[in-house]
C-alpha cells in the first residue's frame, strides 16, 4: 500500500512498458536489473520500477502491448489498442484510467528507469500541490516528459492531441500550464537505452 502523500493528494503511477525498445532490440521490461552488492538475484527493469513507484503511488497501471509477457506484478495492466504509437496515446490512456480510479495526480514514467527514487516523486508532487500546475516535470538540461507528474483531467487534452496526429510527449507539455524542476542530481533519471547503458548498472 503508498504511504499517505502531502495533503492527501491521490497519486496514481503510469509505467509505459510498451515501447518497441527499437535501440535496445528487446523488450526493456523484461530486462534483468542487477541488484545491490551484497544483494544476491536481480528483478526485472519492471520489477523495479513498479516497485518503487509503488511506493507513493495507488493504483499502479502499466502500459502494455498486446501479448507482451510481463511477471507479476502490484500494479494493474492495461494493453495498447494498437502497438508502435508512441508515448503519447499510452500515456492517455492511463490518465484516463488514473482518473476512472479517483486519483487527481498521475506520475507518469518510462519502463527503462532502474534509479528511479522514492524522493523525485515526492518533489515532483510537492511542488504540483504548491503551484496547481498541470505538468510537473524534471529538467536537467533537457526536459524528463516520462518523469513527471500530470494531472489526470488532461486526458481529454491528450486524447484530443492525439485525434489530431499527436505523438510526441512535448505536445501535451507544451498545451499545458508546465513547471518546470531543475534537477541538480539527476542520476535517478538515467534511462538504459543500450546493454553498454545495462552493464553500467553493474
Amino acid at each position: 500500500m503508498a504511504e499517505q502523500m502531502p495533503d492527501a493528494v491521490s497519486l496514481a503511477g503510469v509505467v509505459l512498458a510498451g515501447g518497441a525498445s527499437q535501440r535496445m532490440g528487446r523488450d526493456k521490461a523484461n530486462l534483468p536489473v542487477p541488484g545491490p552488492a551484497g544483494t544476491s538475484g536481480a528483478s526485472t527493469m519492471i520489477e523495479q520500477v513498479v516497485g518503487v513507484i509503488g511506493q507513493r503511488c495507488e493504483p499502479v497501471f502499466v502500459m502494455a502491448a498486446q501479448g507482451q509477457p510481463l511477471p507479476a506484478l502490484q500494479a494493474r495492466i492495461v494493453r495498447d489498442e494498437l502497438r508502435g504509437l508512441g508515448p503519447l496515446p499510452a500515456t492517455a490512456r492511463g490518465l484516463r484510467a488514473a482518473a476512472d480510479a479517483g486519483a487527481g495526480l498521475a506520475f507518469v514514467c518510462a519502463v527503462d528507469m532502474p534509479l528511479l527514487a522514492v524522493d523525485l516523486i515526492d518533489d515532483l508532487v510537492r511542488r504540483a500541490t504548491e503551484t496547481n500546475a498541470e505538468v510537473v516535470l524534471p529538467w536537467d538540461g533537457q526536459d524528463h516528459y516520462l518523469a513527471a507528474v500530470y494531472r489526470t483531467d488532461l486526458a481529454d487534452r491528450a486524447d484530443a492531441l492525439v485525434a489530431g496526429g499527436a505523438r510526441r510527449m512535448s505536445a501535451l507539455v507544451d498545451a499545458s500550464d508546465a513547471q518546470r524542476v531543475v534537477m541538480v542530481d539527476s542520476r535517478s533519471l538515467t534511462n538504459v537505452n543500450t546493454d553498454a547503458d545495462l552493464r553500467a548498472l553493474a
